[in-house]
């Protein structure tokens, strides 16, 4: 069965380590979207965090989607749509919170195109604003500001540190929430059951497509679920050990054009 539908992570795989899509994987891309296929950005950003490449690959032309926070939203980049979308438990902020500054951690979430902070600016949450091209504001009384639906919390703080913030987290929250570090100084903390797999499931029955019909690359630790889950799963050369463990076929760095060879490979027979 031929392979209809590309999902990619962004950073450290779509992107390479100065954070832009080379040439030659942007027209391998392109070259895939004009013979039909599908392509799924899937990232733990935030949605206006992805908008700026997603039209870069031009998904609003060709029909592609945004798979955001982790999948706890999908939208159809053409038209808007949101064909999925999961928000962490209102109620349970206060308590998240409460962690974050127990663990002396920074607490950020999503409003609008903004990156709102609740335990002070550190150089991680910082770095979450810059990679996304967002602003960070610091609110005074994070619990009772966010009262509005949000699809995640994001939790930063020194790599050491956060090893043990994602082990207490799973202690108190395993049974309610899905919490999982991205990056060693991030620590995700998600409605239940939400990662990339589940919603990509949600994707292919929209689309009315098959897992085995599903490529999907990536990189990091919240990347594993869905390369567990494809048809292909495919970890790039930079990926983490256990993303590579993990994965079916393990391509170049994305400093060498590692998407550009699964397209022609696999999907485009060059």
């Amino acid at each position: 069965m031929a392979y209809e539908l590309l999902v990619l992570d962004i950073d450290g795989t779509l992107t390479n380590s100065k954070k832009e899509i080379t040439p030659k994987t942007l027209q391998a891309i392109m070259e895939a979207q004009e013979e039909g296929i599908k392509v799924v950005i899937a990232s733990g950003r935030p949605t206006a965090g992805i908008r700026k490449i997603a039209r870069q690959i031009k998904l609003d032309q060709y029909g592609g989607y945004v798979l955001s926070f982790n999948g706890g939203k999908i939208t159809n980049f053409q038209t808007g749509e949101v064909i999925y979308n999961e928000t962490l438990p209102t109620e349970m902020i206060p308590s998240i919170y409460e962690e974050a500054i127990e663990h002396k951690v920074g607490i950020i979430t999503y409003e609008g195109d903004e990156a709102i902070a609740g335990n002070g600016i550190d150089k991680y949450n910082e770095l979450e604003g810059r990679i996304n091209q967002i602003p960070l504001r610091e609110v005074e009384d994070f619990p009772n500001y966010v009262k509005f639906p949000v699809n995640k919390c994001l939790l930063t703080g020194e790599p050491e540190h956060m090893a043990e913030v994602e082990n207490k987290m799973k202690e108190r929250f395993g049974n309610f929430l899905n919490i999982y570090r991205s990056e060693e100084f991030f620590v995700e903390v998600m409605p239940q059951n939400i990662d990339k797999a589940y919603s990509l499931g949600k994707l292919l029955k929209h689309l009315e497509l098959e897992r085995s019909q599903m490529i999907c690359c990536g990189d990091g630790f919240n990347d594993l679920s869905m390369i567990k889950y494809a048809g292909l799963g495919v970890a790039m050369a930079n990926a983490k050990d256990s993303v590579k463990e993990a994965a079916d076929y393990i391509t170049t760095s994305c400093d060498e054009d590692g998407i550009a060879k699964i397209i022609y490979k696999f999907m485009l027979d060059k």
